[in-house]
């Protein structure tokens, strides 16, 4: 079977996840504790807590500079909807009064440079690519 996370995260993961139930569990009193309800609430908040933090960040977004080239680049599996994105994020982008170009560089997929190509005619956004 394959996976698309490194095994080092889902090993980390689970860890900091069954550190935090032990924690938890061990808070709750003894009559609690049996509660199935509580144990599946418990086991919840722990993925969710950990996954948060895991792919959290304090970073702030970048801020878009006018006047000054700034590049976006997608990246992903196909047919996780790139294309469709990335023509939404140039559309808003368009309305906020930045000058927007959509590129095509995608060398792989048959019929991507038809598609962005329809798709900024659409937004009527300039095109770019071979």
């Amino acid at each position: 079977m394959a996976s698309d996370v490194n095994i080092k995260y889902v090993m980390e993961l689970r860890k900091n996840v069954d550190t935090q139930i032990k924690l938890q569990m061990s808070e709750l009193d003894t009559a609690n504790a049996n509660s199935v309800q509580n144990v599946r609430r418990i086991i919840i908040k722990g993925v969710v807590d950990e996954l948060t933090r895991m792919l959290g960040s304090d970073n702030k977004p970048y801020q878009f500079v006018r006047g000054k080239s700034n590049v976006v680049m997608f990246v992903g599996l196909q047919g996780s909807g790139k294309t469709t994105t990335c023509t939404k994020f140039a559309y808003s982008y368009m309305k906020r009064g930045f000058r927007v170009g959509l590129v095509c560089a995608d060398t792989f997929r048959a019929g991507a440079f038809e598609q962005l190509k329809m798709n900024a005619a659409k937004i009527k956004c300039p095109f770019f690519g071979h």
